[in-house]
């Protein structure tokens, strides 16, 4: 029996010195929970989602569990899913106090920010900066092109060998995000950056695990040296990193000449700390939240689909070859590929589609919570109720896409070959708190893809190599560690 089994059958003895915690009136049904722990024993937590699966089939679309001894409603399929995060939407935009990640977060900033004015300014005043420094701009493609020549030149510093291209991946779509909050890029062979992204990583997988849950189910284990400080002991490197940037900003900031995020955001606290006698809603530790989100939201999403998106183009080496094709039919002779290209490119998109839908990178998206008491599925649901999106479940709904459980660009393809995109596809979530950086995620998809595919025709390491598609399942869900083959495409 190792510690974790260890820890859990000493909380489920002592748990029975409490009574469990009846579900709600007008609830939705679930699985019988234990006291204090709940439904955490029913699950495991290295692949959940077949046991959110099952739940469904037995209880329904709309089904409850016991995290601990918090309630949590589970949204499974396209209908359940749109009701919650559009057709009420602003009904369900709160979030859920989860002990682990407030104490990190301090229910501040962006994503773990509870729905209310602070929330909406700070979203505001994101979107209007971003576009104010490129996003959707000419000038952010100009960003991501630039960066696209590091990565395909250490790219070719690799092809001697099988190599993992994680880091470098990771590196070059966080440096997109960096160089409008931070004013900066990072090399590729910065130790220290390359050890702040795999403290990221690592975050995002634990947040989600069974120390995770036991630390938010159990208080007194809270402070005991046990697996959760390890989250914790990663979140206080990463927000020391945020604060010196944060401090170095201070110290050189000119008035009227922003250089990135961080000088803008500096700015607007002193505007408005002028406009409502010193008291502000953007303050130092909204502003440490809010940089973590960027960062964070800005580095994981997009570099795990890529990742994903060349263990594919790996494993389906056709699919390779038509992408190739076409991208070389609308390259022709120019020197790089316009976002605005992409429209003559029905099935470039498509595999770019079905490469975010097959892999499900935010399998249960961000959880919600309700504003106050709703009537919804026939139940009732008290407020601050915790809503979890089964994201994954939309993209696999065999009702919805011809090819629901295997990778096949035709779920993103007419009868003619065109582009289509179905109402069931929902990667970014969808409603008033959908990731506010979707827009530029698409333009560094599209673009870094492009490229790369352009560029190189990537491969298994050797005839023997399978690939993997185990996943890596946490906050993000990662394809587990792999190398490939490259061969330049561009030499004569």
């Amino acid at each position: 029996m190792d510690c974790t089994e260890l820890l859990l059958l000493v909380a489920v003895v002592l748990s029975f010195l409490f009574w469990r915690a009846a579900r709600p009136s007008r609830f939705p049904p679930g699985p019988l929970a234990l006291p204090v722990i709940g439904n955490l024993l029913q699950f495991n937590f290295n692949d959940p989602m077949k046991d959110f699966d099952k739940f469904a089939e037995k209880y329904g679309q709309v089904y409850s569990l016991y995290l601990g001894t918090t309630p949590a409603v589970i949204v499974h399929g396209l209908q359940a899913v749109k009701e919650v995060l559009v057709n009420k939407g602003q009904e369900f935009a709160d979030r859920p106090e989860n002990p682990l990640i407030d104490a990190i977060t301090k229910r501040k900033g962006i994503v773990s920010a509870q729905y209310g004015q602070s929330w909406k300014e700070h979203r505001r005043f994101s979107l209007s900066t971003l576009r104010n420094f490129g996003l959707g701009k000419k000038s952010m493609e100009e960003r991501i092109h630039e960066e696209t020549s590091y990565l395909l030149q250490y790219f070719e510093n690799n092809m001697g060998a099988p190599f993992d291209p994680h880091f470098a991946i990771n590196n070059a779509v966080s440096n997109i995000i960096c160089s409008i909050v931070f004013g900066k890029r990072f090399e590729y062979d910065d130790s220290f950056f390359r050890n702040l992204i795999r403290l990221v990583s690592e975050n995002l997988k634990e947040t989600n695990g069974a120390w995770a849950q036991i630390y938010n189910a159990v208080p007194l284990v809270r402070r005991l040296p046990l697996p959760h400080q390890r989250v914790l002991k990663r979140a206080e490197t990463i927000n020391a990193f945020l604060k010196t940037a944060q401090e170095e900003h201070k110290e050189t900031l000119i008035p009227g000449e922003p250089r990135d995020y961080i000088d803008c955001y500096l700015e607007e606290m002193e505007k408005q700390k002028k406009e409502h006698g010193g008291e502000s809603l953007f303050e130092d530790e909204n502003l440490m939240s809010t940089l973590a989100d960027l960062f964070i939201a800005g580095t994981e999403t997009t570099s795990t689909t890529l990742l994903w998106g060349l263990l594919y183009m790996m494993a389906f080496p056709h699919v390779q070859v038509q992408c190739h094709k076409e991208i070389e039919e609308v390259f022709g002779d120019r020197e790089q590929l316009n976002y605005e290209d992409k429209a003559k490119m029905p099935y470039t998109q498509a595999v770019l589609h079905e490469i975010q839908r097959i892999s499900n990178i935010v399998p249960l998206g961000v959880p919600h919570a309700t504003l106050k008491e709703i009537h919804f599925s026939g139940y009732v649901l008290p407020k601050g109720t915790q809503i979890i999106t089964n994201l994954s479940s939309v993209h696999h709904e065999e009702s919805l896409w011809k090819f629901p459980h295997e990778f096949n660009p035709s779920n993103f393809l007419n009868d003619k070959g065109e582009f289509v995109k179905p109402e069931a596809f929902m990667p970014f979530g969808a409603g008033p708190r959908i990731c506010l950086g979707e827009n530029l995620a698409r333009m560094e998809l599209f673009l870094f893809f492009t490229a790369m595919l352009r560029s190189f025709h990537v491969s298994l390491p050797d005839d023997s190599s399978v690939p993997d598609f185990t996943r890596i399942f946490g906050i993000t869900q990662s394809p587990t560690p792999f190398k490939m083959r490259l061969k330049s495409r561009l030499q004569n």
